[in-house]
């Protein structure tokens, strides 16, 4: 890359540990340890050549660790998002002041509902899951916002999981194949839709479901530590491979692209790739 992508990350505070998404008699959110692993994934950024950007802890915002689910850094447009968990809602105006300064910024509004893990760029199309955090409302507010940037939205159904992201990735073209098909990282039910036929599709085996989402800058991809087979076939494809602990993050049904806003460019991926 000629110029360092800029990213932000907020790291967890003591209220992580009443984070959505636990699962009832599963094992409590160690606050001390998520903090632990989230400098690592700000360590691993910086590896990836980001230019990370910490901001401060939230209080009283379990859930504002995962600030992508809140922003899209476009090179023409920031556009925040609006959860759909009125818990979270307040973590927008939080993030609002960290955004550029140098472009304009869009919102979605009521009574649409979109969080930007549940989107995926391929190319010139920001796939957009329907899910239960994001509704047909704000797919359409986004798809207004961005067709005047040469953008389109198509929706996908959102087959298992919190977001379209937990259960695939666009990772771009692999660097051993420069003239190959794109990569994609996917749960088995994603692999087989037409919008990816003819891409190289890394399958994750059951055992290794975690690894589905995953985040490449440019020929590196940072992978949730302990899927070896999967790290192993991306390595395979040309891609650097850093694995990095989540655990406490997964306890919250967080993955890897959930901790970072990552500004997007011309020409690489937004969603897992690039958020």
């Amino acid at each position: 890359m000629s110029a360092r992508r800029r990213a932000w990350m907020r790291p967890p505070d003591a209220s992580f540990a009443a984070a959505l998404g636990q699962r009832p008699g599963a094992p409590p959110i160690d606050v001390s340890r998520a903090q632990a692993q989230h400098r690592l994934v700000a360590d691993a950024l910086r590896a990836a050549g980001a230019e990370v950007t910490l901001l401060p802890p939230a209080p009283g915002h379990p859930d504002a660790c995962f600030v992508q689910d809140v922003a899209l850094v476009l090179p023409e447009l920031s556009i925040l998002g609006r959860p759909a968990e009125p818990s979270r809602q307040g973590e927008v105006a939080l993030f609002r002041p960290h955004l550029p300064p140098d472009r304009p910024t869009a919102s979605i509004e009521p009574p649409g509902t979109l969080e930007w893990g549940d989107v995926l760029r391929v190319g010139q199309t920001l796939y957009v899951g329907q899910s239960a955090r994001t509704n047909a409302a704000g797919t359409a507010q986004l798809a207004a916002l961005v067709a005047p940037l040469g953008l389109v939205v198509e929706p996908l159904p959102v087959l298992r999981g919190l977001h379209l992201l937990s259960g695939l990735s666009y990772l771009g073209r692999g660097p051993a194949a420069p003239e190959g098909p794109d990569v994609l990282v996917a749960w088995p039910e994603y692999a087989g839709l037409p919008a990816f036929a003819g891409m190289d599709v890394v399958v994750t085996p059951p055992e290794e479901e975690g690894a589905a989402n995953c985040l490449a800058l440019g020929a590196t991809v940072i992978v949730p530590a302990g899927h070896h087979r999967t790290a192993a076939a991306i390595w395979h494809r040309g891609f650097r491979v850093l694995a990095v602990p989540i655990g406490e993050f997964a306890k919250a049904d967080g993955g890897v692209t959930c901790l970072s806003v990552v500004e997007a460019t011309d020409l690489e991926a937004v969603g897992s790739g690039v958020t």
